[in-house]
């Protein structure tokens, strides 16, 4: 995982490119989903503006929703939902893991392709991860290096749409459901409902480009 600062003035602002906003809530759902967030992050997320460009954009609502869930709860009590959710010995409540949800198993078929197109993109898991690359935050974490990479080469917009379809559209839907409808989810239901709509919006615009 990457320790790339990710700007959330940019999730909400006209005035940034959209492509670094595309990356920025990318990187934003990898640090998110990976571990219990930071004090410094929060912090971030609870000064987030909330007013999008446009009155009533699409991601609009579900963003002040995650906003304002971040204002109502405690560092600690984020910090124990995401324990209680994802941590924990043995089967979690909910996996975050694409395997799962492809296949109804972990570190089966879908991993191995996964790991497949990384290496053609010429990319690899740090051996200090301890999770499988098909790890959603480690997903968001390969969308925001295809926009947002140096090698365009790598990093370009073809690449982002056969990685997305593959590896990301097909699972993300589960998994956010799961999370909404979980009943001890506050923080982490407001993240998943943003999430469904930030993928939805990634699904048009790529559909748009088929």
């Amino acid at each position: 995982m990457s320790s790339a600062s990710v700007s959330l003035d940019a999730i909400s602002s006209s005035q940034l490119d959209e492509e670094t906003a595309r990356a920025d809530v990318y990187g934003l759902l990898a640090q998110l989903y990976y571990a219990p967030p930071a004090a410094e992050l929060l912090a971030q997320l609870r000064e987030a503006p909330t007013d999008a460009p446009a009155a009533g954009a699409f991601l609009e609502s579900s963003w002040q929703a995650l906003v304002a869930s971040a204002r109502e709860l405690t560092d600690a009590q984020i910090h124990a939902e995401y324990d209680t959710l994802f941590g924990g010995i043995g089967k979690p409540e909910i996996y975050l893991y694409g395997s799962h949800y492809l296949s109804g198993f972990l570190n089966e078929k879908p991993l191995i392709k996964l790991r497949h197109d990384l290496a053609a993109l010429g990319l690899g898991r740090d051996e200090q991860m301890p999770d499988t690359e098909d790890h959603i935050a480690y997903e968001c974490e390969v969308m925001r290096y295809l926009i947002a990479g140096d090698d365009v080469a790598v990093a370009n917009l073809t690449h982002q749409r056969q990685f997305y379809g593959d590896h990301l559209q097909p699972w993300v839907e589960p998994l956010c459901l799961a999370l909404s409808s979980h009943p001890r989810a506050r923080f982490y239901a407001a993240l998943a409902a943003f999430t469904l709509a930030f993928m939805s919006v990634e699904s048009q615009g790529f559909d748009i480009l088929a």
